[in-house]
């Protein structure tokens, strides 16, 4: 044998023989986690799962390597992920079992959906099932991390900046949520890296049947996101190319996505089995990470032995710790509305509302005002929406000249991107942010409902209050002058039917701004409903809407609703009065209604939508016996049809009438001509009429 042949193969390894080891250890946890929930799939099924099975060593040569500093977010296959930032098999399985102490979510949410706020380990804001929809509001925590670091609040970590690691399944990259992020990311080159696992399935539908191209080539139309293409069934590959981006992001602060290809081993979830419709098994077998990372550590210098061990104690412990999880504490059954809210400052009206020798000023002007004094006060403060920057302020100029005070990083522009503009604030809230974001017109939240409601109003509760989203949404909102059909909607119903948000309706200038503050210093998402045709009293009999600008302190709670006027004593006394309960426009309706029986109505101004003044209201129905609601929406399946309902079932036997409702003609749009506008929309004549009928009823 000559001297050439006789010479060991020198080792391409690039990866430490520790590395290897700690990943083998990993892998194999694992492995034997998936296989140990497979052998008792009667007991683990009862609670979908899916495991990392295949995906296990680009997982862990990204989870092995990120630092508490970082933030990840894993979807619903991650579970390698989590055991290399730290998690235990017995933190996994008790969420597969939804045990008590799971410590993502209390036992309210599906295995590897991960939600950690601890400090020793990578951050991960709540993770939804939603396929795609982590992008946005993981990529709104690379947003924060940025602003904070130009706005010089970050804190200094010697350097070792942190990275964002937003996971993804290639299938998941054809929604359209995830290419709003990577347009944001590429555009502001956002310190995050898109782990993309692409194991050629979606359910049953594969690559080739839903897919157009893979990332790789779907990435070329975003310029500034640079690609890698690797083999993700191979460990050091994989964590020498996650070695390579995460220094480079830390360093550059610009955008990556890695691109790996892995086998598809375990079951899509545990109720969608891989045998009912795959016939790739076999070949899928043939990249299977676990033989080849064992491999690696042959070829390392690792004896046999220490495998063969490795892989005995290895199960010994999921065995004694799957026994452990199994027979672990349930949830309290009365735990189940604990965190729905996060608890809120702002208990009680104070501050000043009608500070002496001020000038009444219009609605529009109040946002402002309040928006600015905020601003002023809260570096952690900023504003982004559509159009809302220096050129323009906003197209109703709600934003107007706040980009030139605070700069153009405090207020900027978005892109057309509603959901974007929504689910960020998820992120920008979790690092520390407090923003306020605007959807140009109620119309227009449709594109940003599935964030609104998968990941903005789910995170405190499914995080079992680890990440409460602190955000203000400013939605203009109703019909003025012929907007047609897309400019002119409400849209109460849907919002106040989505848990988790707060939404206001303020009336006038004093309490939008009063909401506003409110709003801000909330820990909660808002919605703020602000009517287009009161930000500058145009419409006849809306000038009410204008009021005196209160002082800097004043700020208005939410679910404290407002006694616009109050009926006349000897009115309530001779069994002569009614209450109108109404928000926005409808105060003005009900105003110049009233004129025509005077002290005879009580008009109650609601001002917050959820929560709901249930005190001021139940007490106007026994105050009167007869209640009346106005509302701009349609009467049928609404927000106000739902308010009746409740009203008549607590205060039945103090009514002397049904609760009537004013609402405008049921139909599927608004139309464009003023006069069919006019047609369908409430107004005094309408509301005068029904409350001469009820009156006298």
């Amino acid at each position: 044998m000559g001297e050439a042949t006789a010479k060991k193969k020198k080792s391409t390894i690039k990866t430490s023989k520790d590395t290897l080891l700690e990943a083998f250890k990993l892998m194999c946890t694992a492995k034997t986690l998936a296989e140990k929930y497979e052998e008792n799939k009667e007991v683990t099924s009862k609670y979908v799962h899916a495991t990392s099975r295949g995906h296990e060593a680009i997982q862990l040569a990204c989870g092995m390597q990120l630092k508490p500093q970082d933030w990840v977010a894993p979807y619903y296959r991650d579970d390698s992920i989590l055991l290399g930032i730290g998690m235990t098999p017995y933190d996994l399985m008790l969420q597969v079992f939804a045990k008590k102490d799971d410590p993502f979510s209390g036992g309210r949410t599906y295995y590897s959906h991960p939600s950690l706020n601890d400090d020793d380990k990578p951050k991960i804001p709540h993770q939804s099932s939603a396929t795609g929809m982590q992008a946005i509001p993981t990529t709104g925590v690379a947003m924060g991390i940025q602003y904070k670091e130009v706005q010089g609040l970050a804190e200094d970590f010697d350097g070792v900046n942190p990275v964002v690691v937003c996971s993804l399944g290639d299938a998941s990259c054809t929604e359209g949520e995830v290419s709003e992020a990577f347009q944001m990311a590429a555009l502001k080159q956002f310190p995050i890296i898109y782990l993309v696992q692409d194991n050629g399935w979606d359910i049953s539908a594969n690559a080739e049947e839903t897919r157009a191209q893979d990332i790789t080539k779907y990435a070329q139309g975003f310029n500034g996101i640079e690609v890698r293409t690797i083999d993700g069934s191979d460990f050091d590959t994989s964590y020498q190319t996650m070695q390579e981006v995460i220094d480079l992001v830390r360093k550059e602060r610009r955008p990556f996505i890695v691109h790996a290809k892995v086998p598809l081993l375990g079951h899509h979830t545990s109720g969608v089995r891989k045998e009912w419709y795959r016939d790739d098994l076999e070949e899928a077998a043939k990249d299977d990470p676990y033989p080849k990372l064992k491999a690696l550590l042959r070829e390392a210098g690792i004896d046999e032995a220490d495998i063969i061990n490795i892989e005995a104690d290895t199960r010994k412990n999921i065995d004694a710790e799957y026994d452990r999880a199994i027979n672990a504490d349930e949830p309290e059954p009365d735990s189940i509305t604990d965190y729905i809210f996060a608890p809120t400052p702002i208990t009680e009206e104070k501050g000043e509302r009608e500070p002496k020798g001020k000038k009444k000023t219009v609605m529009v002007d109040s946002a402002l005002f309040a928006v600015r004094e905020l601003m002023a006060k809260h570096p952690e403060a900023l504003l982004y929406g559509q159009d809302v920057g220096g050129r323009l302020g906003g197209v109703f100029r709600e934003a107007a000249t706040l980009a030139q005070q605070f700069g153009d990083e405090r207020v900027f522009n978005t892109p057309i991107q509603e959901a974007f503009i929504i689910g960020s604030t998820v992120g920008m809230s979790a690092v520390g942010l407090k923003p306020f974001v605007e959807v140009q017109f109620a119309d227009y939240i449709w594109p940003g409902l599935n964030q609104l409601f998968t990941e903005v109003s789910r995170s405190y509760y499914l995080s079992n209050g680890k990440w409460p989203v602190s955000c203000v949404i400013r939605v203009p909102i109703g019909a003025y002058g012929s907007g047609g059909p897309y400019h002119s909607s409400s849209v109460e119903s849907v919002l106040t039917n989505i848990r988790g948000i707060k939404v206001a309706y303020p009336s006038t200038g004093a309490d939008l701004k009063g909401l506003i503050k409110a709003a801000y210093y909330d820990p909660n998402p808002v919605v703020l409903l602000e009517h287009k045709g009161l930000y500058w009293s145009k419409i006849p009999g809306t000038e009410g809407a204008m009021s005196i600008e209160p002082d800097e302190d004043y700020v208005v709670p939410f679910g404290k609703a407002r006694t616009v006027i109050e009926a006349a004593a000897d009115k309530v006394e001779a069994g002569e009065s009614c209450a109108v309960i109404t928000y926005g426009r409808g105060v003005y309706w009900t105003l110049e209604a009233a004129k025509a029986f005077e002290g005879q109505v009580e008009i109650i101004d609601l001002r917050t939508l959820n929560p709901l003044d249930h005190d001021a209201i139940n007490a106007a129905a026994q105050k009167h016996s007869k209640v009346m609601l106005v509302t701009e929406e349609s009467e049928e399946a609404s927000f106000t049809l739902g308010l009746a309902g409740r009203i008549q079932r607590d205060n039945f036997e103090a009514l002397d009438a049904p609760v009537a409702i004013v609402g405008s003609v049921d139909t599927p749009a608004i139309p464009l001509n003023s006069i069919l506008e006019a047609a369908l929309l409430t107004n005094g004549e309408k509301v005068k009429s029904a409350l001469d009928d009820l009156l006298n009823y």
